[in-house]
C-alpha cells in the first residue's frame, strides 16, 4: 500500500513533532518567570504518574535487578541532560539552543567509533565535519551575539545524551523498554524533588499562559516519549532516529511563528547544512 510507509512513520513524526513542541513551550514557561528546576519537578512527575498508569495497565515486564540499577544510573544522566537543555533555551533563542543539543548523534558516533561499539567510515568523518562546520556558522552569524554559557549548556546536554546512548546501547539490548523508562523517570524525580525540597526551590508560572505552556509542555514530553518507544518498535531504532531529526526543525518553525525567533539567512544555511550533514552521516557512518 502506498501509504504505509506513511503510516509506519506516523509515530516518529509525532514523537519529532511533540518534542520539538515542548521545546518552544519552555520558552514561554521560562518567560513567566518559572525557573527550570520547579519545571523539571513539575514534569518529571506527571510523566511518572503516565508511566505507572501504562505499567499497571499493560502487560506486566519482568524484574531484573541489572536493568534496574543501570536504568537508574541513566535517569540519573538524562536528568543532567535535560536540565541542560532547558537552562540552553533559558540563555539562548531556541532555534541555537536546540540545533546546538543536536550534535549528539555525531558525538555518539564518534565515542561508539572509538569505544569499538561501531566502525566509522571515512564518510561518516566527512559528514561529522561538515555538520560541525555548519553549526559554526548558525553560532557565528548570530546577529546579536550569544551567551556563551547557553552554548556551554546546550554541548553539555549533547555530552549527556551521548552517555546515554552509548550506555543503552552497550548494556540494556534487548532490555523491556517500559521498564528502563520506567526506572529512569522515577530517579529524574527524586533528583528534581529533592533539589528542590534542599534548595527550596518552587517558583511555579507567573501568568495563566505560563501555567497552561507548563501542563502542554509535560504532556508533549511524556506523549514524545511514548511515540519513540512505539516508533523504534514500528520501524526500528536506526529510521527514529533519522525521523527525530525532524525535532530541530519543528523547533526553529515553530519559534519564528510563536516567539519571534527568526534565524538570519546565514544561520538557515548553517543549521540547514548541519542537518543535512546529520542526515548523511547517520546513513553513511
Amino acid at each position: 500500500m502506498a501509504f504505509r510507509p506513511v503510516f509506519s512513520s506516523a509515530p516518529g513524526l509525532a514523537a519529532a513533532i511533540a518534542l520539538g513542541v515542548s521545546d518552544v513551550l519552555a520558552k514561554i514557561i521560562i518567560g513567566s518567570r518559572c525557573d527550570v528546576l520547579t519545571m523539571l519537578s513539575f514534569r518529571s512527575v506527571v510523566g511518572l504518574a503516565f508511566m505507572w498508569i501504562w505499567l499497571r495497565f499493560g502487560p506486566k515486564p519482568p524484574t531484573n535487578a541489572r536493568v534496574r540499577w543501570i536504568s537508574i544510573a541513566i535517569g540519573l544522566l538524562f536528568a543532567a541532560l535535560i536540565f541542560c537543555l532547558f537552562k540552553a533555551i533559558e540563555f539562548n533563542d531556541v532555534p541555537t539552543a536546540v540545533l546546538t543539543y543536536f550534535v549528539y548523534p555525531l558525538l555518539t558516533g564518534l565515542v561508539a567509533s572509538a569505544t569499538g561499539l561501531e566502525r566509522l567510515r571515512w564518510q561518516g568523518v566527512v559528514c561529522a565535519l561538515v555538520a560541525f562546520l555548519g553549526l559554526a556558522i548558525m553560532i557565528g552569524a548570530h546577529p546579536a551575539g550569544l551567551a556563551l554559557v547557553g552554548i556551554a549548556y546546550a554541548i553539555g546536554a549533547a555530552c549527556c545524551r551521548t552517555g546515554v546512548l552509548i550506555a543503552t546501547r552497550a548494556f540494556l539490548v534487548g532490555a523491556d523498554a517500559r521498564l528502563t523508562t520506567w526506572y529512569s523517570v522515577a530517579a529524574q524525580v527524586a533528583v528534581f524533588v529533592a533539589l528542590s525540597l534542599v534548595t527550596q526551590t518552587w517558583t511555579p508560572p507567573q501568568t495563566n499562559a505560563g501555567w497552561a505552556a507548563l501542563i502542554a509542555m509535560s504532556l508533549a514530553t511524556t506523549g514524545g516519549i511514548l511515540f519513540v518507544f512505539v516508533s523504534t518498535i514500528r520501524v526500528g531504532a536506526f529510521r527514529t532516529a533519522l525521523i527525530m531529526n525532524l525535532e530541530p526543525l519543528t523547533a526553529t518553525v515553530l519559534s519564528a511563528l510563536v516567539l519571534s525567533e527568526v534565524m538570519t539567512p546565514l544561520q538557515a544555511f548553517g543549521g540547514a547544512t548541519m542537518l543535512a550533514a546529520l542526515v548523511a552521516f547517520q546513513l553513511w557512518k
